[in-house]
């Protein structure tokens, strides 16, 4: 279902097709920001799906989540499937659609990305921030460096972690962008993670990632703290803050 509709429009237009039993089924749903971000392939564009996926006939425009935005209640988040962007329109915008529903098999356990309400997701220790959920430990000092920086400084920066061994390990790298927008919580804003982790408190509002922009390599992928918007930024410029993962 692929012709733009507003917000509003486009959850009216699944709520009929649900009462028509479309495709056999009558639980289809506008996909959260979280699933639909799990179809996206940054190595690829136009559309930016995975090498061998089984979709056909994929518009590489701008599809509608369910998910509003936290900071700006008129505004819902959409992904952009000609490059992988993350950003937010105003619910009375026109975009795309498509449709998703639970097609666990009975008694699989839910694989969504929030944990539950008994489980300590962060571990504030030493120096550093492991997230349980991802098994990914991400480096405090590294936040507190000297401001906003160059793609190519970041990763210098990086280095020097590694040289000099810092918290004990030399394995520290910048993360890719699918690891930072692990860390977002659309539920939460300025910033936009998850109120249990110990880094809200040392955030910038922009980081670079690891992973270059497939449209034009003099670009990489960046995520916004504040809001939590993925984007793009010039890797000459010195524009965003850095942080180590491992």
């Amino acid at each position: 279902m692929q012709f733009p509709l507003t917000w509003d429009e486009a959850k009216e237009r699944i709520a009929e097709f649900n009462a028509e039993g479309w495709d056999g089924y009558s639980d289809w749903r506008l996909p959260t920001r979280s699933e639909l971000f799990t179809l996206v392939s940054h190595a690829r564009i136009n559309p930016a799906l995975p090498a061998g996926h089984l979709f056909e006939n994929v518009f590489p425009g701008y599809y509608w989540t369910a998910t509003s935005c936290s900071r700006f209640p008129r505004q819902a988040w959409y992904v952009h499937f000609g490059g992988g962007r993350i950003f937010r329109g105003m619910k009375h915008g026109s975009y795309l659609v498509w449709p998703v529903r639970d097609g666990r098999l009975k008694g699989e356990e839910d694989s969504g990305k929030r944990p539950s309400a008994d489980q300590i997701r962060f571990q504030h220790r030493e120096g550093a921030v492991l997230d349980r959920f991802t098994g990914l430990l991400w480096h405090v000092p590294a936040l507190r460096g000297n401001g906003t920086t160059t793609w190519q400084a970041a990763l210098d920066q990086v280095k020097e972690l590694n040289r000099r061994r810092a918290l004990g390990y030399e394995d520290w790298r910048l993360p890719n962008v699918r690891e930072f927008e692990s860390l977002i919580d659309p539920d939460s804003h300025s910033p936009a993670i998850y109120p249990d982790n110990p880094l809200a408190e040392e955030l910038g509002d922009g980081y670079w990632s690891s992973t270059t922009s497939v449209y034009n390599a003099a670009y990489s992928w960046v995520i916004y703290m504040q809001n939590g918007e993925v984007g793009v930024g010039f890797k000459a410029n010195p524009d965003f803050n850095v942080m180590a993962v491992r």
